[in-house]
């Protein structure tokens, strides 16, 4: 395959202080894709005192403006400073708001959806900006009329084709995990039943239902240990208190990947609650880990998780239903075992070589097919 010349748009890379999963995926994909000896160049947002150029993963990065004002200036600098570059593909991670890239008069794009808000919009922001989001989305089936599009998940492809996305045009490409990273080790299991919830601390995220499971759950020596940041965290921090159980859950903060993979391990099980996710990427790390997961029956997590299998799937906000089932993790530690066993089986299933290997064939069939027409 010939060496392509790729733009890669999105609101953040990985090292911005907001980064999640969707920069993790962009970057393992890209990244090896860099590697592979395409050339990468990443247009993104920044952040206050950051620096506007950087080299990550091979790829070479542009950041202009913040989170608030990148789609205010993105389209003038792809002009004035990437454009003349002539690149063969332009690939939109459409992971908040759409950029509306092919309005820029660009080379053939590709729209890499990870998952789209819809109506989960008004469970995270004021109804103004909820409605903001909302209607952005809405013009995606025509502005993107002669797009190429990639989603991470069935999921978020059958999303896509309700919203009048042809379905000949979406490729899904799961994603990956780091199996040497993220591994099993039962002599680190915690000896008493602990839980783990593991994302941003957004209200849409359901970390509220994960709190409360745990406080419905009636084994007293439990604990629930919370890793990740956001402006929810004092809600939460209030909610455990008022439920009783603020003893014994534990706020972490953001922690590092040593500290992840070492939570991941001693849990008995992660706790997931979204009403909705492209995918589902920590319920992947914690099977790699050897860990089983309880969560949501939601679409895009319902594909990262085997019911029975590698965890369980309760239907979207039975905090009941939940809390049965940390009670029968916690008195049956070797059911935890089975099921964390049967989970590392799964997760050995995807690798982000797959999934580059993948885009990269992809990207060529467009770039092609443009050239073809």
């Amino acid at each position: 395959m010939r060496r392509l010349r790729i733009a890669v748009v999105n609101w953040q890379c990985r090292e911005n202080p907001q980064a999640g999963g969707a920069e993790i995926h962009l970057h393992e994909i890209f990244g090896r894709l860099a590697e592979a000896g395409h050339e990468v160049v990443l247009l993104c947002g920044g952040w206050p005192g950051c620096p506007p150029r950087a080299t990550l993963d091979g790829m070479e990065v542009h950041r202009v403006g913040t989170r608030q004002s990148f789609p205010f200036l993105a389209r003038r600098y792809w002009h004035t400073q990437l454009a003349a570059r002539r690149f063969d593909v332009l690939v939109e991670d459409i992971n908040k708001v759409p950029l509306f890239t092919p309005l820029w008069r660009t080379p053939p794009i590709v729209g890499l959806v990870p998952h789209l808000f819809g109506g989960t919009a008004f469970q995270e922001l004021s109804a103004p900006l909820a409605a903001a989001v909302w209607m952005a989305e809405r013009p995606l089936p025509w502005v993107y009329r002669r797009a190429a599009f990639e989603a991470i998940s069935d999921s978020t492809r059958d999303d896509l084709v309700s919203r009048g996305i042809p379905a000949e045009r979406i490729r899904v490409i799961f994603p990956g995990i780091d199996s040497s990273l993220y591994t099993p080790a039962p002599a680190e299991r915690a000896a008493r039943p602990t839980f783990a919830y593991l994302g941003r601390l957004k209200k849409y995220k359901g970390v509220d239902l994960v709190i409360r499971a745990f406080a419905a759950c009636p084994v007293a020596d439990a604990t629930l240990e919370i890793a990740g940041a956001g402006e929810f965290r004092p809600e939460l921090e209030a909610l455990a208190g008022t439920l009783g159980v603020g003893s014994r859950v534990r706020f972490l903060g953001r922690i590092d990947e040593t500290a992840k993979g070492a939570l991941l391990r001693r849990a008995w099980a992660t706790l997931f609650a979204s009403p909705k996710e492209g995918w589902g990427i920590t319920n992947l790390e914690a099977a790699a880990s050897g860990t089983p997961v309880i969560a949501s029956n939601s679409p895009g997590i319902r594909e990262s998780v085997r019911h029975g299998e590698t965890g369980f799937l309760v239907p979207h906000g039975d905090v009941a239903a939940m809390a049965a089932h940390m009670q029968r993790l916690s008195g049956e530690p070797e059911l935890v075992e089975s099921l964390g066993r049967a989970a590392r089986r799964f997760a050995e299933g995807f690798t982000w070589a797959s999934a580059a290997g993948q885009t990269e064939a992809h990207l060529h069939a467009v770039v092609g097919e443009e050239a073809g027409r």
